[in-house]
């Protein structure tokens, strides 16, 4: 759609406006930005020795923001469940968690709220918020979400069950088994099955894995609706995840997204953690349409990155001096205890 031809005879391109209202995209922006930053403050923290392993979501702020804002947050099953992976921490933010706790477990303190400082990075988990505790295994989360889902479907209501895991880990029988049990006739279950795509398992590329045309093909055989979504949109991505919880939670069937995502900084501190350049970089993508849109200016937004750099920074400067597990904890969480 143009407008008339301008006084040197070029047409005006109109820009569509964005479907989704303007505090809402300044929050998503916010959200991704705050997720970055902590991401490569830990990347840093892992460097500088304060930390022996990263492993996180740079590239995937667009998908996991969105779906942060629009879970159902609470403890019971009356309120949306999480069963997430390592690359999680995008969401954490969006839900309201403070970005110290990533950074307290990045350096193992006593007060890492997430393991006590007895895991590595990502490995985020939350009772109230029914975040159930990521696992080092690959994609254990999607044979145990079920459970959750079929707790929710004998409770009744609308909430629901979310598991997330990379493209990778599908291969792996737990995948299987949930679109098994989430799908049986006359039992199907209220569970939103995420797939985030960034085209890599470690250093294997999913080209020379995959057999499928998308991995969202594979829920067809099981009856299920699917979807594959441009991950890297963040107001697409809101869109399609509020059109797929939506279906969830009204119809208390199964629903399979995949979403192709980025890979920014590599699998792990164990590949380099360093940045890859040929990646499309959600928030870079999202900035340009905010800025041409009228929504914020790239003064507004480089004080955002500021706001986030220095605070984040401030709250590592905190964990640095906070004091490490005492031996005598090595027992605690092992077996029913006092909470």
């Amino acid at each position: 759609m143009t407008e008339p031809a301008s006084r040197r005879g070029r047409p005006t391109l109109v820009k569509e406006p964005l479907p989704l209202d303007r505090q809402l995209l300044v929050r998503m922006h916010d959200l991704m930005v705050e997720s970055r930053v902590l991401e490569e403050r830990l990347i840093q923290m892992y460097r500088q020795g304060h930390g022996y392993f990263w492993i996180g979501g740079p590239g995937e702020e667009a998908f996991n923001v969105a779906l942060g804002l629009l879970m159902k947050k609470g403890q019971g099953p009356a309120f949306d469940y999480l069963h997430a992976h390592y690359r999680q921490s995008a969401t954490l933010m969006a839900l309201g968690e403070d970005p110290i706790g990533a950074l307290r477990q990045m350096k193992n303190t006593a007060s890492d709220p997430y393991s006590g400082g007895r895991n590595f990075a990502g490995h985020f988990s939350k009772r109230a918020w029914n975040i159930v505790p990521v696992s080092s295994p690959i994609e254990v989360q999607y044979a145990m979400a079920p459970g959750t889902a079929m707790a929710q479907k004998r409770h009744g209501g609308d909430a629901i069950t979310i598991v997330t895991g990379g493209d990778a880990g599908t291969a792996e029988g737990e995948f299987a088994s949930c679109l098994v049990w989430s799908s049986r006739p006359g039992g199907e279950l209220p569970i939103l099955i995420v797939v985030t795509h960034n085209q890599w398992g470690i250093s294997t590329a999913a080209a020379t894995q995959q057999g499928c045309r998308t991995i969202a093909d594979r829920g067809k055989a099981f009856g299920m609706v699917t979807k594959t979504i441009d991950g890297n949109d963040p107001v697409g991505s809101y869109l399609e995840l509020q059109q797929a919880m939506a279906y969830v939670r009204k119809e208390r069937k199964p629903f399979l997204l995949e979403a192709n995502v980025s890979r920014l900084y590599g699998h792990s501190s164990a590949s380099g953690a360093n940045l890859v350049t040929v990646e499309q970089d959600c928030i870079v993508e999202f900035e340009k349409r905010l800025e041409a849109h009228g929504v914020l200016t790239r003064a507004e937004m480089d004080q955002v990155r500021a706001r986030w750099t220095e605070e984040i920074a401030a709250k590592a400067r905190q964990v640095r001096d906070e004091p490490m597990p005492d031996a005598s904890s090595i027992w605690k969480h092992v077996y029913a205890e006092d909470r």
